[in-house]
């Protein structure tokens, strides 16, 4: 179990466990539009869902999962947080979401599997939920491109090695970079993620900034503390 401040989260049962990588994606995804609903995809244990009910006032936010177990635990999850009345979960793959569209989505996320490398391991449902093959790339363009509301904003984060890939792929959806933060463990690491913000609007100047996580071991810098200080208990 993992308790942030104001919700917790059970993932006993989900083969993607609470990771940076998400609560990057929760805290970080662009609100200033003050979306109305929003639609996470691929939702885990619905970290970054609720994450977003406890940042925006959004009055309906869907949640997408695939595998039976975190579908069904994402469900407990929302049930048991202050924002059940908002969250609701659907049994489904993005595939079969998509093939009749109802809503349109102000924001939608994704913090889509990835490790397109010839890395597979013993345990098949974590390769799914780890494996770009799940959830290629082209369907989340294609999803965002069916489902954004007009002002909408789609966020999504990705290893840093498939940026420019992804950003290609937006464009021929006439999806556009509004906002691109580059990643850091540490000052001396590698970039290793993108945390990437699109609209159907282009915009004359994208905002770029970097993050880094850590200064040492467990030391995080002032703008990871600002950015996750809502959430984690110790920040």
């Amino acid at each position: 179990m993992f308790s942030f401040k104001q919700f917790i989260i059970k993932q006993d049962r989900c083969a993607m466990k609470v990771g940076t990588d998400g609560v990057l994606l929760g805290s970080w995804a662009p609100i200033s539009h003050n979306p109305f609903s929003v639609l996470d995809i691929g939702a885990g244990t619905g970290i970054i869902a609720l994450m977003l009910a406890q940042r925006t006032p959004a009055q309906q936010i869907d949640a997408l999962e695939i595998d039976e177990d975190a579908y069904e635990q994402a469900v407990e999850n929302f049930e048991s947080s202050p924002w059940g009345d908002r969250l609701f979960c659907f049994h489904a793959g993005l595939d079969e979401f998509i093939e009749e569209p109802e809503d349109e989505y102000d924001l939608i996320v994704s913090n889509p599997p990835f490790y397109a490398e010839d890395y597979k391991t013993e345990n098949e449902q974590r390769d799914l939920a780890r494996f770009q093959d799940a959830m290629p790339f082209e369907e989340i363009v294609e999803a965002a491109d069916l489902l954004l509301s007009e002002n909408g904003i789609l966020a999504i984060i990705i290893p840093f090695k498939e940026e420019e890939k992804f950003i290609a792929l937006a464009k021929e959806a006439e999806l556009y970079p509004l906002k691109i933060t580059r990643v850091k463990g540490s000052p001396k690491s590698e970039i290793k993620r993108s945390l990437l913000a699109f609209s159907r609007n282009e915009v004359s100047e994208i905002k770029i900034d970097e993050l880094i996580i850590e200064i040492d071991r467990h030391v995080y810098t002032p703008e990871y503390i600002e950015l996750t200080k809502d959430f984690y208990l110790k920040m």
